[in-house]
């Protein structure tokens, strides 16, 4: 969860590390920290609160490096504060750590430390790390941190300085993404690329287990078993310009705007009229596992475990395929039931959620086929899966996901149609479905040409609620959980979504004049239902804002509020009536004055279970 920065080459270390951290914030932000190898010390400063304090802390201080570590945090253990804040330190101040991850026997290793004599400053689990250091180096840092490592049990990925080794960083990673830029005279290691991309675009990925010893010239790798390794040298595309604001307010506000463009480089290739079937490379060795598998189980997390309700829907509908929707971090702790033809699908923006990547380790260990939706190449859910489809979607830094989750929907869209098109449905029917999602990208530039100012005023009316209710059926019960997630994790507004008809069974209590109810009501098969359904709160005085299909005259009868979407195919209406409730909950958040981009308590990518 937290952004790591290491510099070492020929600059002085303080720019790239700061620049590094700015750009890594969104991965945690309540501490920051920066240690700097001097001649004969090492300078540390820490501070709780954003990047911005550390740069004002240390702006006017003299500071001459060629070597640093630096960290923005986001809390597992102890609460933000200074002292708690990384970088940490060993007892002598000989050896400074930056960690992400969680250890989840710190408390013996701990213990085990403090009995041989060790004195604890924080209340952190990456405090013990300098310390194991410390204690068995005899003269060779590699071999004190391999053993250090040797005795970790959890997730790290972790960063070290020390003046006994002033000509090298080391890095070690297992479970928490570590990546290396290598530059002319320079070396950059992170956390993500973000930090890394104004510098070099050629990296090296870390594998788990990988100890990498860095120089400002030179690399060397050691495997967790194999020795001496010589990992790729990878060029990478992202530019700078994608992950700068480009005069938006926010960056979740850019994403947004960018969905119509990511849509466009989802399906880019990936259709084919003649046939009325969708082309999916990084999967063709396992077309026929999929076509006759007799249960399909999707297994994600937050956003991506809604997306994978609506592909769960999609698939069911047009490839009759039986399949279940699992929370990650529910998956490995109990007995999941895995016959042969059973096809497992883990969906991750960054590919490092770490409760969707130990289960998709369990779903391996019972002898699974497993395949992944991701986004970020060379991520770990990218390397472990059997295969896999990348949504394109390009670098996501807004935590709270928007064209991420727009890229996984239309990715389950294609898989269906493939899988439909195997399976059941015919070349005329395939090409109806191409067609429609050839049109989704046009219709959500069309929303976003004439939504926004719609949108502002229902913000402006409703930011002070304390209490929303999001309804929908079918495809869209899945976007009503999604835009109460949205709502909820920016604005800090009490949202639920339920799927329509079950109102009556509980939350319906909760609806009086004063509870808005965003009711997604488009023109399909049960589209009387759900106008039942606004009767029913109308009947108890609730306040109804309605996303419905353009043309429908007969809905705003119903409703004090509505938005309309385009007409489209009943299961790509999700690409289209999510746009609303994003908007919705980005306006509202906004004229609360609140950090869209940085919701309190949240991060971007969660490393930790």
């Amino acid at each position: 969860m937290c952004g790591i920065v290491g510099y070492i080459g020929k600059n002085n270390a303080v720019k790239p590390l700061i620049d590094g951290l700015y750009r890594l914030e969104y991965r945690g932000y309540d501490s920051a920290g920066i240690a700097l190898l001097t001649q004969d010390n090492i300078f540390l400063k820490k501070v709780a609160g954003r990047v911005n304090e550390l740069d004002k802390a240390i702006r006017n201080e003299p500071l001459q490096s060629h070597i640093g570590i630096a960290h923005t945090r986001w809390a597992t253990h102890g609460v933000p504060n200074d002292i708690n804040a990384h970088p940490h330190t060993d007892c002598k101040n000989q050896i400074a750590v930056v960690h992400n991850g969680i250890i989840e026997n710190f408390r013996t290793l701990k213990q085990f430390l403090v009995k041989k004599g060790h004195k604890f400053q924080s209340e952190t689990d990456s405090e013990v790390i300098p310390h194991l250091i410390e204690e068995f180096y005899d003269g060779d840092l590699m071999a004190a941190v391999r053993k250090a490592c040797s005795y970790i049990k959890g997730t790290y990925g972790f960063v070290i300085i020390s003046l006994a080794s002033p000509g090298y960083i080391i890095a070690s990673r297992m479970g928490s993404p570590l990546v290396i830029g290598r530059g002319k005279g320079e070396y950059i290691v992170a956390s993500d690329l973000a930090a890394i991309i104004s510098y070099t675009n050629e990296v090296i990925y870390l594998k788990d287990g990988d100890i990498a010893e860095i120089s400002s010239d030179h690399l060397r790798v050691e495997g967790c078993e194999s020795g001496m390794v010589f990992p790729e040298i990878e060029k990478v595309n992202l530019t700078l310009e994608q992950i700068e604001r480009r005069g938006y307010k926010h960056f979740m506000l850019k994403e947004i705007y960018e969905q119509p463009i990511i849509l466009r480089d989802t399906i880019r290739g990936r259709l084919n009229y003649e046939d009325g079937i969708a082309r999916l490379n990084g999967i063709s060795n396992y077309i026929e596992d999929l076509r006759d598998a007799d249960r399909i189980i999707i297994i994600a997390c937050g956003t991506s475990w809604h997306a994978g309700l609506i592909g769960e829907y999609m698939i069911e509908s047009l490839a009759e395929i039986p399949v279940e929707v699992e929370y990650g971090s529910e998956f490995r702790y109990r007995r999941p039931v895995l016959k042969k033809g059973t096809i497992c699908i883990v969906v991750s923006q960054s590919g490092e959620t770490a409760d969707t990547l130990a289960a998709l380790r369990e779903a391996k260990r019972h002898g699974a086929t497993v395949l992944g939706i991701c986004n970020v190449v060379g991520s770990s859910i990218a390397r472990e899966t059997d295969a896999g489809i990348y949504i394109h979607a390009g670098p996501e830094i807004g935590v709270a996901s928007t064209k991420a989750f727009m890229g996984q929907i239309m990715t389950f869209a294609l898989l269906s149609l493939l899988l439909g098109r195997l399976r059941r449905l015919s070349v005329d029917e395939g090409r109806d479905i191409i067609n429609a999602i050839e049109k989704i990208p046009d219709q959500l530039q069309s929303l976003l040409d004439k939504l926004p100012d719609k949108i502002k005023k229902l913000a402006r009316t409703f930011k002070d609620h304390r209490n929303f209710l999001y309804l929908g059926r079918g495809y869209n019960f899945p976007v009503a959980l999604e835009g109460a997630l949205k709502l909820k994790e920016i604005s800090y507004i009490h949202a639920e979504g339920y799927p329509a008809a079950e109102m009556k069974h509980g939350p319906i209590a909760l609806i009086d004049k004063n509870m808005p109810v965003v009711v997604i009501a488009i023109k399909d098969a049960i589209y009387d239902k759900v106008i039942s359904n606004i009767e029913e709160i109308r009947a108890r005085q609730g306040i109804v804002i309605a996303v419905g299909s353009e043309g429908d005259t007969q809905l705003k009868k119903y409703v004090d509020y509505v938005i309309y979407v385009p007409e489209t195919m009943d299961h790509l209406y999700p690409l289209l009536t999510i746009l609303p409730l994003q908007l919705l909950a980005y306006y509202i958040a906004d004229y609360r004055g609140l950090d869209v981009d940085k919701p309190r308590n949240l991060a971007k990518s969660v490393t930790v279970e």
